[in-house]
């Protein structure tokens, strides 16, 4: 005769096999919890999904200020879209793209080079820099050609610097163009306030407590780059120690990997604002 303890076993064991049917046959029983898992995209990711495809599409037509737009869009107001750091990594290399090529924009003009310009001159009365209107033109040298036509970078570029999180972002007016990880100092010795950028130097030497450091030692900690303020002693460099870019080791400068400071140091003119916070 069955006992209670029997008849529960013999429930438990048909339960069992009842589920391993269900699950071979790929059905559910009546009533059971549904456990699977749910698909990544969420309802709420339509509209930015779709967006986000149009950008993606536009930008492979090279139609980039439209793509820049609708990432934009996506970016401020879809900030729980699931591929939202993606679409922040696609929008900053889209608005370097757009600053570093010959698209025109609501931030370019395009210059008729006349008798007695030069590229020096050319970059102070627009406010950038050489090697940028170098680079839109895909110019060689530093010779242009009365009646050239050059197109020329206008946007107004400003540096912010985080210093809680080491985080330096470069912005045209409000708009945000790229955001770089850096070191800034030790003991939160790098100042807070605003600056200016008074000097750049390619391949800086360091005078190191009165020792002259040549930027081809290994010890010269400046890296490639050296963009000063206007408080001496004080900038933004490259460095010898891109493993430790993140953190707060520096003696005050805020420091870059050195591929990035170039990348700044060609489209950052000098007298380029600095707002350092903590």
């Amino acid at each position: 005769m069955f006992n209670r303890r029997n008849i529960l076993i013999v429930v438990v064991v048909v339960a069992v096999l009842f589920g391993f049917i269900f699950m071979m046959r790929g059905d559910k029983p009546s009533g059971q919890i549904a456990v699977n898992t749910v698909d990544a995209a969420s309802p709420d990711d339509d509209a930015p999904r779709e967006l986000h495809k149009q950008a993606n599409a536009l930008r492979k037509d090279n139609e980039l200020l439209k793509a820049r737009e609708i990432l934009r869009t996506v970016y401020n107001d879809y900030p729980d879209y699931q591929n939202i750091e993606m679409v922040q990594a696609e929008l900053e290399e889209l608005n370097m793209q757009i600053i570093f090529s010959n698209t025109q924009s609501e931030n370019s003009v395009i210059h008729e080079v006349v008798k007695g310009d030069t590229l020096g001159e050319l970059a102070k009365k627009y406010g950038t820099t050489i090697e940028l209107i170098k680079r839109n033109n895909n110019l060689s040298s530093d010779v242009i050609r009365i009646g050239q036509k050059l197109r020329i970078w206008t946007g107004q570029f400003n540096i912010f610097v985080d210093k809680s999180q080491n985080i330096l972002i470069l912005k045209e007016r409000d708009n945000i163009v790229k955001v770089y990880n850096v070191s800034t100092g030790k003991n939160s010795s790098t100042p807070e306030g605003q600056f200016k950028v008074t000097n750049k130097l390619t391949d800086p030497v360091w005078f190191n407590k009165g020792v002259v450091v040549p930027p081809e030692s290994p010890a010269n900690v400046l890296g490639t780059r050296w963009l000063g303020f206007d408080i001496p002693g004080y900038g933004i460099h490259g460095t010898v120690e891109p493993d430790r870019i993140g953190e707060q080791v520096t003696a005050g400068c805020v420091r870059m990997r050195n591929a990035e400071v170039e990348e700044l140091f060609s489209i950052i003119p000098v007298g380029t604002t600095v707002e350092i916070v903590n």
